[in-house]
């Protein structure tokens, strides 16, 4: 299952105490959806910094960085977003193939 998803997000949006110190360096966690259907500018999901379970539970807001668009897939697990107003290309599913009995192995 392949697929190159491409973002962007809003740097001045990031909650300087959401950053981690880390060994080698300074990470923020970031959670990214893919949603089933594209949004209204064909974008399939929202990339937010990530919340603790106590900030889930207590229905904080959550922190919108940015937007995902799938621009590749293999086919295998999500389609890429129609480009220029293209229409979404149809996922299919996996046909078996038929095993072939003759083979001498």
């Amino acid at each position: 299952m392949a697929s190159i998803i491409k973002t962007s997000i809003d740097l001045t949006k990031i909650p300087k105490d959401k950053i981690i110190d880390g060994k080698k360096g300074k990470y923020l966690p970031i959670t990214i959806t893919l949603n089933d259907e594209l949004d209204q500018f064909g974008n399939q999901g929202p990339v937010i910094v990530s919340q603790s379970k106590e900030e889930r539970e207590g229905k904080v807001d959550k922190v919108y960085l940015g937007n995902v668009q799938v621009v590749w897939s293999n086919g295998e697990n999500v389609p890429a977003a129609p480009r220029d107003g293209s229409p979404a290309p149809v996922q299919q599913a996996a046909v078996p193939v038929a095993a072939n009995d003759d083979l001498p192995f």
